[in-house]
């Protein structure tokens, strides 16, 4: 099994909404995908509520059966499509991916 999560600081302003209208979307937008994309075993995200300046204001975690399950996700139309929006809206990502 192989865990991905990653988190985005979304600008103040983008694409026209606020962060937190971008965070909501972003949430519907990544939640969506479960049920277009099969590899995808476990999806979740979370909206941040702490308001420290060293928090993100986005994290998803998902889960997926392997290395080659992965790419396949990130490859697929429907993960470019939002992936391609929340280029255009966070400032910063980093990720992390780990076998279990």
């Amino acid at each position: 099994m192989l865990k991905h999560i990653v988190m985005w600081k979304l600008r103040d302003v983008a694409e026209g909404k606020t962060r937190q209208e971008n965070a909501d979307l972003m949430k519907e937008m990544l939640e969506g995908l479960k049920d277009k994309i099969s590899e995808i075993k476990q999806i979740e995200v979370g909206i941040n509520i702490n308001s420290s300046d060293a928090a993100f204001d986005v994290v998803l975690y998902s889960e997926f059966e392997n290395e080659e399950a992965l790419v396949s996700y990130q490859k697929h139309p429907e993960h470019i499509k939002v992936a391609d929006y929340v280029v255009k809206i966070n400032e910063k990502r980093i990720v992390v991916d780990y076998l279990v």
